[in-house]
């Protein structure tokens, strides 16, 4: 029969998501192997079913194929029922005069919207006949006191995000034992790690084709579409689709990418300033037409003194990123960073209240499945006044202290590991130094200058790219060593770890080259060794263009691997999938050679990539690293915005289809805000302040090139520059086994190097002058005053631009006015109606609330124990100020916690 019915409605788009009965609509989906024989399984699989359906859960079996799916369907009482203890903002009735809460805004940032709203900009607008916009509706947290409140009865009152929601909940909360002591034998999540159930997922609306009506269709061709890229995002559609977690991801996604087109812009100007200006740079102008410098050797024996003039062309570059507009460039970067945080806040308090959520807690999330398991036979216990519960507890100087302590101590030895594994190409590009294959015979030392740093960036591309999916099992098996009660605390300590791992894989050779390269090399005299090799030194142009061309090559090559990866990975495992399906591969052989047919959404749906709580982490992790490039070490490369902003421009896209096409649906989630990724941010803005000041201080020739205009040329000028930073060399002097073995220079008496230090015939040779204390004071002054200036202007626009938009307060101040005297006054009537009634007047009317508008006697005398019969509520009905603090006023005791 479920063949036929299948061969019915293959191809019957909306008819394929329901029971048998082709009403009940499928909520949620379970799947397991029907030739499994094991009784263990099979019991738990019996029990955790029946244990559904006394929450008031409908299951039906498909059992047709080898893979068996449990169909799930969840009632209207039900979903009423745990929408309240829940705690869900639902839409209201409209209210009398709500229409006039929301006034017209007035603010330079509404005007400026208003402005783009004209029919010039239309192309980026949304088309509002596909993407209605929401209606405005007041939200409150359902309670089923309050039937005057919402249109539950309303077929489209619980949404498709909330059905699912609620579904997951229970599965979550459901135990598959008889004893319901053990707090281990609980929850879906268990029973899947234990391939009980091969897999448990909510489904996609189905239909790929854009020519049907279904929300995926259009999220298809009006969201996922690289030709819909100029487009904005249909975020409150993503939000009913993918729930509030995966559309807050998208949201600052998309505003992120919208604030980088002004410091894409000012990186531009800055490139082609440089660009324009290079010709008349005077220190390319001595370096190119000097053809009498000889320099030093820039290795032991086997590299020759070479011409100043052969880096002519480096000089050039250089100029392009290091000018002028550099330090420009960086404060308006450090106050970017600043403003883009602080309007994001304010953006996201819209979107916050838009969407419910402004005053969800997370406080009453249940205890992890794997927490439970490993405190099984700990007798010590806790109140957690968010469930109202005795939970186990960890003490904290016998288990907490030493797994937080034994699982840091492990990553930051990883971490040790990283910085070693970047020593050591430190040390391989010293060896190479002496090779003649790098500074030998054959090709300019300009070519060298470029290719060298080059390929050994693409090296540490490769290694931190290995060592970034060694470490991430390392960081998720200490993660599981910790105690984390919830899922949450897990997820936010599993971030830590890994970013603290990618931001030294990443950042620490940059930071190399930035503060440490050609800072401590020493003279030809004497010069400062590691392991008997060299230090590298920079071109006399300074370090900046290496370290422009590291940054170029790590952050545009992290780019493209990703982009790459992200949706190819996903599409082949996918199809492979697929492809063992079609081919019977996954199934026994058996007489029939039955095979997974895909006939309706559950069994599509079951190729598809599974999706779990971390899903979003990679998302958000290249995201927040790529934002430590655009800031921290933008002053070596302005056009990192630029090509951040490319990249997101597809990379939303990107996701868009990903996460439509090639994944099982998420589970719709609720959050606050960005969590740990935006104090992440937050500290980065801090960082990328020190080091631009260090960078432009130490890094480039600004602070040198002032000193030199204002102390040394009495012309004021910087003609003479590249002379004045160059030392003298006897090479009589050179340390054993420094000088060139064999050189096509003949009668050379005198080289040069980029140093501040006397002369040989000074009567101190060699040692530092006058002159490099005073720059080096003056660096170290800048740093300060640039650090304390850019400070405070971040200070300043923190401080101007208030975290909520007052217009937004007066709104929601008049929404709960509007909303407390429509309560009170249904209150007061039902009030009178039930006094009325106790004294025989079964006639009451009142032009107010009345009983057989919106609800039954019968609906009214709700049995909360009928669903749940271990499930015990009390507390009060008004709302509170806050969810994490009424939860003392307000308990929901749920003993299957």
């Amino acid at each position: 029969m479920c063949k036929t019915w299948c061969r019915q409605h293959r191809n019957c788009g909306g008819t394929w998501k329901y029971f048998q009965d082709q009403k009940r609509i499928v909520d949620y989906v379970l799947a397991f192997n029907g030739e499994e024989t094991d009784p263990v399984a099979v019991a738990k699989r019996t029990i955790f079913q029946r244990n559904l359906e006394a929450e008031g859960l409908e299951t039906e079996m498909e059992n047709c194929q080898r893979i068996h799916f449990v169909k799930i369907h969840v009632p209207e009482n039900v979903l009423s029922h745990y929408c309240e203890i829940m705690k869900m903002q639902m839409p209201m009735k409209k209210l009398d005069n709500q229409d006039k809460i929301i006034m017209r805004d007035f603010s330079i940032q509404s005007t400026l919207v208003r402005l783009f709203r004209r029919p010039l900009f239309n192309f980026v607008i949304i088309d509002r006949q596909k993407f209605a916009p929401p209606e405005y509706r007041l939200l409150y947290e359902y309670s089923r006191d309050k039937p005057y409140l919402f249109n539950d009865r309303d077929p489209n009152f619980f949404t498709p995000c909330i059905r699912v929601a609620v579904t997951h909940f229970i599965l979550e909360r459901a135990y598959y034992s008889e004893n319901i002591d053990e707090k281990k034998d609980i929850g879906i999540r268990r029973l899947v790690e234990d391939q009980v159930y091969l897999d448990a997922y909510p489904l996609h609306d189905g239909c790929t084709d854009v020519k049907s009506s279904c929300q995926r269709a259009l999220l298809l061709e009006e969201w996922a579409s690289i030709n819909k890229w100029i487009k904005h995002q249909p975020l409150d559609h993503i939000k009913e689709y993918f729930g509030v977690k995966i559309a807050m991801y998208f949201a600052w996604l998309g505003f992120y990418t919208h604030m980088l087109i002004p410091a894409s812009v000012v990186g531009l100007i800055c490139f082609f300033y440089g660009l324009l200006t290079y010709k008349g740079n005077q220190l390319s102008k001595e370096i190119c037409g000097d053809n009498t410098t000889i320099m030093c050797p820039q290795c032991d024996r086997l590299c020759d003194y070479w011409a100043l003039q052969t880096t002519c062309d480096v000089s050039k570059l250089s100029h392009i990123f290091d000018n002028e507009m550099t330090i420009v460039f960086s404060i308006f970067m450090s106050v970017w960073a600043t403003l883009y945080l602080e309007m994001w806040k304010r953006y996201s308090s819209r979107i916050q209240h838009r969407w419910g959520i402004t005053e969800y807690c997370s406080l009453a999330e249940p205890p992890r499945p794997q927490y439970l398991s490993r405190l099984k036979n700990i007798k010590k216990t806790m109140f957690n006044i968010a469930t109202g519960t005795q939970e186990p507890s960890p003490p904290f100087w016998t288990k907490k202290f030493p797994s937080f302590l034994y699982s840091y101590s492990v990553i930051f030895l990883f971490i040790i590991l990283t910085i070693a594994a970047v020593f050591g190409i430190v040390v391989y590009r010293m060896s190479l130094m002496t090779s003649k294959n790098i500074y030998g015979e054959g090709g300019s030392v300009s070519g060298k200058l470029i290719i060298f740093p080059a390929t050994t960036a693409v090296i540490n591309l490769l290694a931190s790219t290995v060592l970034t999916y060694v470490y991430q099992y390392v960081a998720i098996y200490m993660t599981n060593v910790e105690y984390r009660r919830t899922q949450t605390e897990y997820n936010e300590s599993l971030n830590l770890k890994i970013y603290l791992f990618e931001f030294v894989n990443y950042y620490s050779s940059i930071f190399y080259i930035a503060f440490m390269k050609g800072k401590f090399p020493g003279y030809p005299a004497k010069y400062n060794r590691i392991l008997n090799l060299r230090q590298e030194e920079c071109s006399p142009g300074g370090c900046l263009m290496e370290l422009c061309i590291q940054l170029a090559i790590i952050m545009v090559g992290k780019q493209a691997i990703g982009g790459l990866t992200e949706i190819l990975i996903p599409y082949l495992v996918q199809k492979f999938k697929e492809f063992r399906s079609v081919l019977g591969i996954e199934a026994n052989d058996n007489e029939n050679g039955e095979r997974l047919i895909c006939c309706n959404q559950w069994t599509k749906d079951f190729n598809l990539i599974n999706w779990h709580d971390r899903s979003l982490f990679n998302e958000y992790l290249k995201m927040v690293i790529q934002y430590g490039f655009i800031t921290i070490f933008v002053v070596a490369f302005p056009l990192a915005p630029f090509f951040a902003l490319l990249n997101n421009v597809f990379e939303t896209r990107l996701d868009a289809k990903k996460f439509l096409l090639y994944y099982k649906r998420a589970v719709p989630q609720r959050v606050r805000d960005l969590g740990i990724w935006y104090n992440i941010m937050h500290v980065v803005g801090k960082v990328a302040v020190i080091s631009s000041a260090f960078i432009i201080a130490f890094s480039s020739n600004f602070i040198p090139r002032l000193v030199y205009m204002r102390v040394v040329n009495p012309n004021g000028t910087d003609e003479g520059f590249v002379n004045h930073t160059l030392a003298y060399f006897n090479v009589s002097d050179f340390e054993t086994n420094a000088a060139p073995e064999d050189s096509n220079f003949k009668n050379i008496t005198i080289c040069r190097y980029t140093e501040y230090r006397n002369s040989y015939n000074d009567p101190h040779p060699y040692k530092r002058p006058l002159i490099y204390w005073q720059i080096l004071a003056i660096r170290l002054t800048f740093v300060v005053i640039y650090q304390n200036i850019v400070s405070l202007v971040q200070i300043v626009v923190a401080w101007a631009i208030p975290d909520v938009p007052s217009r937004l307060q007066d709104q929601i101040k008049r929404e709960q006015y509007l909303t407390n005297e429509y309560i009170i006054e249904q209150e007061k009537l039902k009030i009178q109606r039930n006094s009325t009634t106790a004294n025989g007047a079964s006639n009451y009317t009142h032009n107010g609330y009345l009983p057989s508008e919106d609800s039954s006697p019968d609906d009214e005398r709700v049995n909360y124990g009928s669903i749940a019969d271990d499930t015990e509520y009390t507390g009060q009905s008004e709302p509170a100020e806050d969810d994490c603090n009424s939860l003392k006023a307000i308990r929901i005791v749920t003993t299957r916690v």
